[in-house]
This record gives structure tokens, sequence and C-alpha cells, in this order.
């Protein structure tokens, strides 16, 4: 029984010594070092190589080293494989981290006191308590509910959007597609954490630009697929939207001209909201490869059908 680890080798050579500590006896290869092929049973990967099912005939199971599986082919992939998507505590704690920078950006006027500083101009803007902003948070998920909780903590008032019904305390939820003009109308930041499919792409359209209040950010933490660029530029030329954070393009890095790199109102970081910290992710593949061996519900578990 083998591990095969395919993604940063930098993070690949903190596994391996990780791993050496706490699981000795589990011989661990970083790609393109595969060792003998036959005896790989797991893989612990960012974008699987290609042909994989002929390359690794025995493959037990299939680990993203990312929170989402949206950069898998899965019909490419076998379909008995089980996926299972990586649940470092890290990866919340760096998301709720970066979405409450976002947030305060966008809620203390980030944008107009740059513009500010650029013109030395000195010009006080009055404070808007957070108690009087809404932040609504598209996805309620294990990082969109640690999110809601976060700006909870904050004072803000907070409501969420998902596919199906989910309760979080305190939090006022919406659910489905006959909810979200409900939702989109009293949100004056919207945090997009929905996981890519093809029923997401293109979400962050015109028309849900439309039906957010004037004045309203926008924090894109999802994927960049999710934009639709074209709208959002529009959006920020009528003053319909404030302003953007962005974490996530398409694609990325975006071209040096791209008109999103010299917007006075989009503030885009290199897609670092959330990252592995191999010292946590190692212990939830351990988990996952002993709860598979003994034949236990693996956490995370991907259903091919949603996509997530």
């Amino acid at each position: 029984m083998a591990l095969v680890y395919k993604a940063d080798p930098v993070r690949g050579a903190e596994w391996k010594a990780l791993l050496a500590v706490k699981a000795p006896d589990l011989p661990f290869h970083v790609w393109p070092d595969i060792g003998d092929p036959r005896l790989v049973r797991y893989a612990a990967v960012w974008q699987p190589p290609s042909g994989m099912a002929s390359l690794f005939p025995h493959l037990e199971m299939l680990i993203s080293v990312g929170a989402g599986v949206d950069q898998f082919d899965l019909a490419a992939l076998p379909p008995c494989l089980p996926i299972v998507r990586m649940l470092d505590p890290g990866i919340v704690d760096g998301m709720v981290e970066y979405c409450t920078f976002a947030v305060l950006a966008l809620h203390r006027n980030h944008f107009d006191y740059t513009a500010d500083q650029r013109q030395a101009r000195w010009q006080p803007i009055r404070l808007v308590p957070a108690g009087r902003r809404t932040v609504g948070v598209l996805g309620l998920g294990r990082l969109g509910s640690a999110v809601c909780h976060r700006m909870k903590m904050l004072g803000f008032r907070v409501c969420g959007w998902s596919r199906s019904a989910c309760a979080i305390d305190g939090v006022t939820t919406f659910a489905g597609m006959a909810k979200l003009p409900e939702f989109l109308a009293g949100t004056d930041i919207l945090v997009c954490l929905l996981p890519l499919t093809s029923e997401t792409e293109g979400f962050l359209d015109a028309r849900v630009f439309e039906q957010l209040p004037k004045g309203a950010g926008l924090v894109n933490v999802g994927r960049g697929r999710h934009l639709v660029q074209d709208d959002l530029l529009a959006a920020l030329a009528s003053g319909h939207l404030s302003g953007a954070v962005l974490d996530v393009t398409e694609p990325e890095p975006l071209g040096k001209d791209h008109p999103f790199w010299t917007h006075p109102r989009i503030l885009i970081t290199p897609h670092v909201a959330s990252m592995t910290h191999p010292e946590t992710a190692v212990d939830f593949v351990l988990e996952t490869i002993d709860r598979h061996r003994r034949g236990l519900p693996l956490r995370g578990l991907v259903d091919r059908e949603r996509g997530y």
C-alpha cells in the first residue's frame, strides 16, 4: 500500500517529512516519483495525471489537496473510485480570516480612502455601524457556515443562500432559486462561496448585481468562472456596485492588460484566501485512509452528481 502526492513539490517535501514521523510504514512518493504503480492505493492530488486509471491499476481512493474538486474532470475518473475533498481545518481558518479582511475593506470604505490618499485628500466618511449592514453569503457549506458565524461575531446582520435548505443559528437563510431575489435584495456585501458546477458558472452576473441594493459590495472567493467579468465592470461603472474584492479570476493569472488590474474599485489577490497546511492536511489524509481501510463513512466524500 502506497500514497502518491501530486501538487506543489515544496509542500510535497513537507508532507514527506511529516509522514516519515506520523506514518513511517506508509510508502510515500512525490510526483513524478511514483514508485511501483501497482502498489499505489491512494493519491492526494491537485490535478490527477492523465490516464490515472491505467497508471495506478489498484487505486482505491483519490483525495483532493484543495477544498474543491472543480479542477477534476470527474467524467474521466473511474466511476467507482471514491473522491474526497480536503477538510483541513486550516482551510476554514484561512477563508474566515480572508473574508473578514475583504468584508471590512468594503464596509470601512477602502476604495474611497485609497483614492483620497492618492490625491492627498483628507475627507472623513461617516461611519455606518456594522449592525446596519447585511453580509449575504452564497453557499452554506463548511466554509460558508464558518464565514457566517464570524460575520455575526463582528456585529453584522447575516443572511445566507444555498441550493437546499440549511439552518444556521442566528443567520437568516434562504434556499432555492425562488428565494434568491429576496436574499439579494437585503444584502449589502455579497460573499460568494459557491462550489463551481455547471449550474453556478456565471452565477455572478448582471441579473444578480441588479437585485442587490445600490452601493453593494462583492467578495468572490469561490472560483473565477463564477463571475461574468463584463457585468461586474458595468455594475461598477454605473455605481450600482461600490467595489469588489476578488481572490479568484479566470484565467489565473489575468493577462497583463486586463482592466481588473488597474480598476480603482477592484482589489485582486492571487488565490490566497485559504491554503492547505501540510501539518493538518497530513492528519486528515491519514484519518481518511484509516477510515477507508476500516470501512467507515468518509468525511468529505464527493457526490459526483452534484459535483462537490
